[in-house]
């Protein structure tokens, strides 16, 4: 029997080790693991996916993407066949942004994000923050990879610009109830995980050991 290669993408900054719990039927499924470049000065999102593309080795892979990371595997779905493209915790289109990021995008904020600030941040909220921010923190950083600020700009800028306006329906999007960053209420057509936050791909593992083998080999999941 051949195997399903899925390809997974992390959210911002992320890296791929926040798949490190899925776990599924190794005689089905093989693993490979994208990871975040450094963009070049202005790069387009187009371009900078045709790089992460120079990584699939195999034809007609499942792609998975987190977050910014769903974003990116859509964009590369425009560039080659695959079997599934699944979303979690991210949004199909630019509607489905909550009105705070479409203000943001209108005001250009992002250009005004200290994202060179955030490990400053950090230290802050761990030494001064309460205990549920302290260990929220902890998580985080524990699974980032990337703090240059000249991505953390590039990503930010790239994330509220992006433009989709229709949501494609070949798309699977996997969404929290509970989504702090993309809420639920903006979201349309997710299979929705009750209680799942946008740090689900590490909280609710099991969830997605249980379901994600039928999501990929059935079209209409319920």
């Amino acid at each position: 029997m051949n195997k399903i290669h899925i390809y997974f993408m992390p959210g911002m900054g992320a890296s791929s080790r926040i798949f490190e719990k899925i776990d599924l039927p190794k005689d089905q499924f093989e693993f490979h693991y994208l990871e975040w470049l450094i963009p070049y000065s202005n790069e387009t999102l187009s371009n900078y996916t045709t790089r992460i593309q120079e990584e699939i080795k195999h034809e007609n892979p499942v792609l998975i993407g987190v977050s910014f990371g769903g974003i990116i595997v859509q964009e590369l779905a425009k560039k080659i066949s695959t079997k599934k493209t699944i979303i979690i915790s991210s949004v199909r289109s630019h509607t489905e942004f909550p009105k705070r990021m479409k203000w943001a995008q209108k005001l250009l904020l992002y250009k005004f994000f200290p994202t060179r600030w955030v490990n400053q941040i950090e230290t802050i909220l761990k030494k001064h923050g309460n205990e549920k921010a302290k260990r929220r923190i902890d998580l985080y950083s524990n699974y980032m990879s990337i703090r240059d600020s000249s991505y953390l700009d590039w990503a930010f800028k790239n994330i509220l610009n992006w433009k989709e306006p229709h949501p494609n329906p070949n798309v699977i999007h996997i969404h929290g109830d509970k989504d702090e960053v993309f809420p639920i209420q903006y979201i349309k057509n997710a299979i929705v995980i009750k209680g799942g936050t946008h740090a689900m791909i590490l909280m609710r593992y099991r969830w997605f050991n249980k379901h994600l083998p039928t999501i990929i080999s059935n079209k209409n999941y319920e």
